[in-house]
């Protein structure tokens, strides 16, 4: 690894390396996002709200697979940048050969247990007998494309850790704008319905992969070679820990819209709304919270790299920079959502079709109530991911466990039982400001720890004995 190859990491102002690096990574995983929420857009308007019902049940599928690849991507991002701080290429080139075998085992493994168990899975996230049709023609399809999913957004992180988040942006980006291309062709001229907006996603994700192998092949900071991709449990023992608060952000959606369309089918059932309603409602402001979220992660996995690089170089005064920076960052971000989501509830419901009174009576107060706290998560959030950054794997996989299913599944399950369908959106606030409480604990001990060691040391020769304080120190 050639040792000058990052060091602007460690000279460039902050604010400028966080825009390079958080952007792009914004972009990306925007995009990721916006795949679900374009198929959303348009068979909304080409197919019905029972259409929009049956993606919402497919979309924890969906979220399935992002999990796994950011438990894989991200790890290896934040194993890598580490390893660019301390120049050590060998474990470099290894961790990402390493990365690219399991990601694509995975995804093969993942594709095979869904196209098995479709109803199965299905009729847990929700299905209705009204909507049960489209899902199984969305889903039948969709699957088809997972490998190709998994393996650009696993790629993807490890490509903005080498120092080009603008090329993984790009090939993001040329992906979704196929599926915007194809979409309405599908849909509306060829008449494929749920099939075709499908088609269509799976078409950008295959192009999208091929670029991101096209990119594997010329990287910055590391060469594949064979002996990369041997099985090396001690590299995976350090990539996985690493990547486990991606996963569970991820896999907590799944939970929790598994939990919330199961309940909101029962109790909806009981009230004048319906079953359908809440089901498709809460779908909808669950893939709207996953556009604020891809900019709160894009904005701390984007820094990741920085982060990474400076923790492993010993440079503690930058880190702490960093994450101030970042902090204001996430707050503007959770400011403007909360504002956008109290004042234009219904203008944000209306862009996925116009329906009658009832739909939109309940579609404000899921956005008013359940996204009312979504400051406090955007922080929450984005704490977990700096302390995966700094590589503590356990505190970074506690925050995120406490609120997303400490918190909120149990509240999800509780709450009907008082006062309804409707009592089921208090979940998310309740549960976002218990949470930024005990993240405000865990990052107060951790920056103490930080300034301990800047008074201390200071020094890049006592990196590894100050990495193993703060370890000793139980953080």
């Amino acid at each position: 690894m050639n040792q000058d190859s990052n060091h602007y990491m460690a000279e460039e102002p902050i604010g400028r390396l966080m825009l390079r690096f958080s952007i792009p990574c914004i972009m990306s995983l925007l995009v990721s996002a916006l795949y679900n929420i374009v198929d959303q857009i348009f068979i909304g308007r080409g197919v019905g709200f029972l259409g929009n019902g049956a993606t919402n049940v497919v979309f924890p599928v969906t979220i399935i697979a992002l999990a796994l690849s950011l438990l894989v991507g991200d790890g290896c991002a934040a194993f890598l940048s580490i390893c660019q701080g301390r120049m050590d290429g060998e474990q470099a080139h290894k961790s990402v050969g390493n990365a690219v075998g399991i990601i694509t085992a995975s995804a093969i493994l993942l594709t095979l247990v869904f196209a098995v168990f479709r109803d199965r899975i299905l009729v847990g996230f929700g299905a209705t007998a009204n909507n049960m049709g489209y899902a199984r023609e969305y889903f039948s399809c969709l699957i088809i494309g997972i490998p190709f999913f998994m393996f650009t957004n696993s790629m993807n992180s490890i490509i903005r850790a080498d120092g080009s988040p603008q090329f993984a942006m790009g090939s993001t980006l040329i992906g979704c704008f196929i599926n915007v291309i194809l979409d309405p062709i599908a849909i509306f001229v060829l008449g494929w319905g749920m099939k075709g907006a499908a088609l269509a996603t799976i078409t950008g994700q295959i192009v999208s992969a091929l670029l991101a192998v096209y990119y594997l092949a010329r990287a910055k900071s590391f060469r594949l070679k064979k002996s990369s991709f041997i099985p090396d449990t001690a590299i995976l023992k350090h990539i996985l820990p690493l990547g486990i608060s991606s996963f569970l952000t991820q896999i907590s959606i799944v939970v929790i819209m598994a939990v919330m369309n199961n309940v909101l089918v029962i109790y909806g059932a009981q009230s004048k709304y319906g079953a359908d309603i809440p089901l498709t409602v809460v779908g909808i402001v669950m893939k709207v919270f996953q556009i604020v979220i891809s900019i709160v992660v894009g904005i701390a996995a984007g820094s990741q790299p920085i982060v990474g690089y400076n923790y492993g170089a010993g440079h503690w005064h930058r880190v702490k920079s960093i994450f101030r920076t970042m902090m204001m960052a996430e707050f503007c971000v959770g400011l403007i959502s909360m504002i956008c989501f109290e004042a234009f509830p219904l203008q944000i419901i209306n862009l996925f079709g116009s329906e009658d009174g009832l739909y939109n009576e309940f579609a404000v107060l899921a956005f008013r109530i359940f996204l009312g706290g979504i400051v406090l998560c955007c922080i929450q959030k984005s704490c977990s991911i700096f302390l995966q950054s700094i590589g503590r794997p356990t505190l970074s996989m506690m925050l995120s466990l406490f609120r997303d299913f400490i918190l909120s599944v149990p509240l999800t399950l509780i709450l009907p039982r008082l006062s309804g369908v409707t009592m089921t959106l208090y979940s998310g606030p309740i549960a976002d400001v218990v949470s930024f409480g005990a993240a405000v604990l865990f990052m107060y001990r951790i920056l103490r720890e930080l300034d301990r060691l800047e008074d201390s040391a200071g020094e890049p020769a006592d990196i590894q004995g100050n990495i193993r304080s703060l370890e000793k120190a139980g953080c």
